[in-house]
């Protein structure tokens, strides 16, 4: 009995167990993916296919998408047509119009409306997607989808490519699929600015498209990005990559490469609607722009980022310990870097100008980063100089290069000792008391510092 007992309580406790594990797990909602249907219903669309006009089967077979669309949760669907309202001659470029809005349950009214329609007019593609601005409403994580389903080209003047795109940079809606219904392949460049383009040659194709079109508006595609070296081998890894909307400029996702368990990049989920601009935190960055992912594929996305490494060493870190290191491109005045001494950084390949702020400071011009290397600086070892002066003074520390004096270091007119560590070589020290109104009682002292020689300077 009391074995029954023990084998109860565990069993209770296990149970407890997993139901607060259930209640600790975080289920994420997918965002609220609103489709807009811009759909012809130009004269055109009258014209025999296959099993009827090309409006019949648009119709069935929309209606049937429609069906398939309406018990998921987190998608909502409207209708915008045009061409349908007013017949040509003569021609109406206005003839555009929201039939259905959206809303949640408008299955019906979408279907309803579709099997009302009878081709008329022209083909204002440009007009069209220009009022769909006002189509969707104030959603800031919602995903805005256009599928315009179209069999012919705009005959209103208007420019759809520039339409289309001020309407994703302005981060309305996302890159719009265009699908042509038994058009020529000719008018495919007309169509590939506007959005991502698809020719359906016949009902079967025009079908299949439908549900390709679709699971890419809903479904994420997987991605892997190689960092790729000197040898084009993907070897790099370990840094942060942020993932842009090529169009907006919204910073989307922050991911830390990673090579994962099986020696390969490790694999993403991304959007395959947005076309991605890359930003590879190397040292200088790299970017990688009007990145497209192919849905329902695994993407390789490769980068060149070959890198090599720089550590800069010192044998005295009682000086400095926290000595400062800048890194700049080679004829660049732009500094991408400052590094402490004995650390170790990753630089991307090529030559580099390094200066240490040593005093005086230590420069080298001409540095190489070589793939996969440690290019490594020692900083010679400092003399210790102590200035002394009677009075405090105004005073600086040169070297003299050729025939021109150089400052390295300003004196510190608060105090009258001070210690610095100065690289060996011979410099001339300047000052004069502060309380001294005359330029004859300037001190001017030429002296040689040695490695590890501690000397005092008594200014006067």
């Amino acid at each position: 009995m009391i074995f029954l007992k023990k084998i109860t309580l565990l069993f209770i406790l296990l149970f407890a167990i997993v139901l607060f594990a259930k209640a600790q797990q975080k289920v994420e909602k997918p965002p609220l993916t609103r489709i807009l249907f811009i759909l012809d219903a130009s004269q055109s669309m009258l014209t025999e296919w296959e099993t009827g006009t090309k409006m019949t089967v648009a119709r069935e077979l929309l209606t049937e998408l429609v069906d398939s669309l309406s018990n998921i949760n987190h998608v909502e669907m409207a209708l915008r047509v045009y061409g349908h309202q007013k017949p040509v001659p003569p021609q109406d470029c206005n003839d555009t119009k929201l039939e259905v809005p959206f809303s949640k349950r408008n299955t019906q009214k979408i279907k309803s409306k579709l099997r009302s329609l009878r081709p008329k007019g022209t083909t204002p593609i440009a007009r069209s997607l220009e009022l769909s601005i006002n189509d969707f409403p104030e959603c800031k994580e919602c995903r805005n989808i256009i599928i315009l389903i179209t069999d012919g080209i705009e005959s209103c003047n208007g420019d759809p490519c520039a339409v289309s795109l001020q309407l994703q940079k302005r981060g309305i809606v996302l890159k719009p699929f265009v699908i042509g219904i038994g058009l020529d392949e000719e008018f495919k460049d007309s169509f590939d600015c506007v959005g991502r383009y698809y020719n359906a040659a016949n009902e079967d194709r025009f079908k299949e498209i439908l549900d390709v079109v679709v699971s890419q508006a809903l479904n994420s595609t997987t991605v892997q990005v190689d960092l790729l070296d000197r040898n084009n081998k993907p070897t790099e890894s370990n840094v942060n990559m942020s993932f842009y909307d090529m169009y907006t400029g919204e910073l989307l996702n922050n991911f830390m490469h990673t090579i994962n368990h099986l020696g390969n990049p490790d694999t993403l989920s991304l959007d395959p609607v947005i076309t991605y601009k890359i930003q590879v935190h190397t040292m200088p960055e790299v970017w990688a722009d009007s990145i497209e992912i192919i849905p329902r594929e695994h993407n390789t996305i490769k980068i060149k980022t070959p890198q090599g490494k720089l550590v800069v060493k010192s044998l005295n870190n009682d000086y400095y310990k926290n000595l400062e290191v800048l890194v700049k491109q080679k004829d660049s005045s732009q500094i991408i870097n400052v590094q402490q001494v004995n650390q170790t950084h990753k630089y991307i390949t090529g030559k580099y100008s390094i200066e240490v702020l040593t005093i005086p400071r230590l420069k080298i011009n001409d540095l190489e980063i070589a793939q996969s290397k440690t290019s490594f600086i020692m900083i010679p070892e400092p003399g210790l100089i102590t200035f002394e002066g009677s009075a405090n003074a105004y005073g600086s520390i040169y070297k003299v290069e050729g025939n021109k004096m150089v400052n390295i270091y300003n004196l510190d007119s608060e105090v009258r000792f001070q210690t610095i560590p100065i690289l060996p070589g011979t410099y001339r020290v300047v000052s004069r008391p502060i309380n001294a109104r005359e330029s004859v009682f300037t001190s001017d002292i030429e002296f040689t510092v040695k490695a590890k020689i501690a000397n005092k300077i008594v200014l006067f």
